[in-house]
C-alpha cells in the first residue's frame, strides 16, 4: 500500500524536477545503465562504515545501504538516525563517518568539522529533498489552509484555539471547533525545526521572533523525539498540529494543511509543487562545498514553500584509506540517477539534475 501510494508519485516528481519528458512503463533500461555505470564509478571496499544524524533521511538511507550491499557484497553499512544534531557532534567528535544533517553546518560547527579531515574541510552535500508538511489532527477538518503568519502565531502561542478569527479567515468556509490547539515540536535537535523555524522567521518575522534553531526555542507544546515521535503525537492527540517530512505524514496517514505561498496561493503539498520550490533553490556554497539557500517566499505559480535540504557532512579530504572506498561507494550510489530515483516512492523528492551532477562530481573528488 505504501509503494503503490508513493508511487503515483513518481512520474510527477521526476518531471517537475528533473525535467524528464515523460514516464513510460519502459524506463528500466536507463536504471540498469546506471546501476552499472555507478558500479564502475567506485571500489566497493571491504569492511564497515557507520554514520549517523538526520532522522528525515532515515528511510533514504536505508534503501539506499540495501541497494549498495546488493552491488558489494562483504560490506557492513550502519546508518543510525539519532537526530541532525547528534550526528554533526558525532561526526566532531570522529564516531561518525559521515554525518547526515537537515541543515548545512553553522559557522560555529564548521572549523570543529574541519579539524576532523586532515588536509581538507567539511563538506555539506545536499542528497535528499524533504518537503515538510504541517500535519494537525482535528476532527471534521480537512481542508484546513493556512498563511505564515497564522502558522507563526499558532507555534508562537498567540492564537490557541482552533476557532481563532485568525484561523477562521484563512478557512472561510470551514466549521472549526472551539477547541484549544495543542502544538507538537521535536524535542531533540533537528535540522527539520532549523528549516521550519527558519520558514517562519523569513515569511513571518512580526509574528515569530524566536529566529531558527535546530532546539525549539519557542514556549509550551508538546516535545516528541524524531520524526516518527512527532507523527505518532499527532496521530494519536486530538486537536494537535506539527510539521513533519512528508515521508512519515503519509506513511501515518495524516491530514497534512495548505499552506500560502508568495504569490498568495494555498498549495497542497504534492512533489509537483515542492519540485517548484526545489528549482529555485540556489548553491551558496563554494567549490565541492554545496550548501543551498531556499527562497520560503516563493512566488512561483503552484509551488509548495516549506522543503528542507537533507545534508550529508563528510571529509573532501583526511577519510581513512580503509573507509574511503565505501563511503565514496555509498555516496555515489546517493548521488547517482538510479539513487535519487529510488527516493520517489519513499515520499521524497529527488534532487534536480543540475545539482546531483554537482554532487555527484564532488564525491568522487572525496580522498
Amino acid at each position: 500500500m505504501k509503494l503503490q501510494r508513493h508511487g503515483a508519485i513518481a512520474c510527477l516528481a521526476l518531471t517537475a524536477v528533473l525535467g524528464l519528458s515523460a514516464c513510460g512503463s519502459d524506463n528500466n533500461e536507463p536504471a540498469s545503465a546506471s546501476a552499472s555505470g555507478s558500479a564502475s564509478a567506485a571500489d566497493c571496499g571491504k569492511g564497515t562504515l557507520n554514520a549517523q544524524g538526520s532522522s528525515a533521511q532515515k528511510n533514504a538511507m536505508a534503501e539506499w545501504i540495501k541497494a549498495y550491499q546488493q552491488k558489494c557484497s562483504g560490506t557492513t553499512i550502519n546508518y543510525e538516525s539519532t537526530g541532525s544534531g547528534a550526528g554533526i557532534q558525532a561526526f566532531i567528535a570522529g564516531t561518525a563517518d559521515f554525518a547526515g544533517s537537515d541543515s548545512a553546518l553553522k559557522p560555529e560547527e564548521q572549523p570543529q568539522a574541519d579539524a576532523k579531515c586532515t588536509g581538507g574541510a567539511a563538506l555539506n552535500l545536499p542528497m535528499v529533498i524533504g518537503p515538510v508538511a504541517v500535519v494537525y489532527n482535528v476532527g471534521g477538518v480537512d481542508n484546513l489552509q493556512l498563511k505564515p503568519t497564522t502558522l507563526a502565531q499558532i507555534f508562537a502561542g498567540k492564537v490557541t484555539k482552533w476557532d481563532d478569527p485568525a484561523i477562521k479567515a484563512d478557512n472561510p468556509n470551514a466549521t472549526l471547533p472551539a477547541a484549544p490547539i495543542q502544538t507538537v515540536h521535536r524535542s531533540d535537535e533537528s535540522g527539520t525545526t532549523d528549516n521550519f523555524t527558519k520558514y517562519l522567521s523569513k515569511t513571518a518575522p512580526a509574528e515569530w521572533t524566536f529566529g531558527n534553531n535546530k532546539a525549539w526555542k519557542a514556549p509550551g507544546g508538546l516535545g516528541a523525539p524524531k520524526s516518527d515521535g512527532v507523527a505518532s503525537k499527532v496521530k494519536s492527540t486530538e486537536g494537535t498540529i506539527s510539521y513533519v517530512e512528508w515521508s512519515y505524514a503519509e506513511n501515518s496517514g495524516l491530514k497534512k494543511a495548505k499552506v500560502q505561498n508568495g504569490a498568495g496561493e494555498y498549495t497542497e503539498l504534492t512533489a509537483e509543487s515542492a519540485g517548484k520550490t526545489i528549482a529555485g533553490a540556489k548553491i551558496e556554497g563554494q567549490g565541492d562545498d554545496l550548501k543551498m539557500s531556499i527562497d520560503y517566499a516563493t512566488k512561483e505559480a503552484g509551488a509548495y514553500p516549506i522543503v528542507l535540504v537533507t545534508y550529508e557532512i563528510v571529509c573532501s579530504k583526511g577519510i581513512a584509506a580503509d573507509k574511503l572506498p565505501l563511503v565514496k561507494g555509498l555516496l555515489g550510489h546517493a548521488a547517482s540517477t538510479e539513487g535519487q530515483a529510488e527516493l520517489v516512492e519513499l515520499g521524497y523528492a529527488p534532487l534536480p539534475d543540475s545539482v546531483r551532477t554537482r554532487v555527484e562530481a564532488a564525491v568522487k573528488n572525496l580522498a
